[in-house]
């Protein structure tokens, strides 16, 4: 595929890495790229060469920034529904049980938390940093906060989400608190997780999907019942698009700490 995603099958081990490939716009995903991720699942689903994913970002600043903020993405006019593109870009939405494994490269904020709260586990390397900009800029982190707080302590989370821009979680970081399950040197992460991959894609299928399933089934009840909230929390809650544009214009470079 082109055009911001790149996929990458190895015949031999079983394992595609999958690339967002927006660096320049560090790798945040606009429309056709969440068309494309979804394409990309449905697609993975009927390969059954492909038997493990990696999931990673092209360059070295980031590993996704979220929703492209000069996407046009139009709204009902109601407080009852929020139409969020993002809600169908990970692999678990659309029905693929291949384990997923996320490389982090740079930063990971706010929509990327859909991608790594749809991944089976993480793999970063020590450049990687962890932040949820939404507080900072008027907005609700709803579906972020819901998938973060199922991947690491409730209080950490919070933290993240409520903290905003002020404050980035380091790789090591998040490798103590368990977000991250392997810290690699810089540059590592997307080997790490490819080693990792070939040996899950070496054990037989049906048994690997199978507890794919089943570790998803431990928390799908608890995260379908928070993100039935999320739509009416983000309408209540949500500045307007034009002071969150101005608040995102008036940023602050380099005025966050990193823990």
């Amino acid at each position: 595929m082109s055009g911001g995603l790149r996929i990458a099958a190895d015949q031999d081990t079983g394992v595609a890495v999958v690339t967002l490939d927006r660096p320049a716009r560090l790798n945040a995903v606009d429309l056709p790229l969440a068309g494309q991720l979804a394409d990309c699942w449905h697609a993975l689903r009927f390969d059954d060469s492909v038997r493990a994913v990696v999931l990673t970002g092209a360059g070295e600043r980031a590993f996704c920034t979220g929703i492209d903020r000069d996407a046009d993405v139009p709204q009902p006019n109601s407080p009852y529904m929020v139409d969020d593109p993002l809600l169908r870009i990970g692999p678990k939405t659309n029905d693929l049980w291949k384990p997923v494994i996320a490389a982090v490269r740079g930063m990971a904020c706010g929509g990327a938390f859909y991608l790594l709260g749809e991944s089976d586990f993480v793999v970063a390397d020590t450049t990687a940093a962890f932040f949820d900009p939404h507080t900072t800029y008027g907005m609700v982190s709803a579906y972020e906060s819901v998938h973060m707080a199922h991947r690491m302590p409730y209080g950490e989370a919070a933290r993240m989400a409520l903290m905003g821009t002020a404050e980035r979680v380091s790789a090591r970081r998040a490798y103590e608190i368990g977000l991250v399950s392997e810290l690699t040197g810089p540059g590592g992460a997307v080997e790490a997780a490819v080693r990792c991959a070939a040996v899950i894609a070496s054990y037989p299928p049906e048994g690997v999907q199978g507890t794919v399933r089943a570790l998803w089934a431990a928390q799908q009840a608890a995260r379908a019942e928070a993100f039935a909230l999320a739509p009416s929390l983000i309408a209540l809650g949500n500045l307007p698009a034009q002071r969150q544009a101005e608040l995102f214009a008036g940023r602050r470079a380099g005025g966050f700490r990193v823990r």
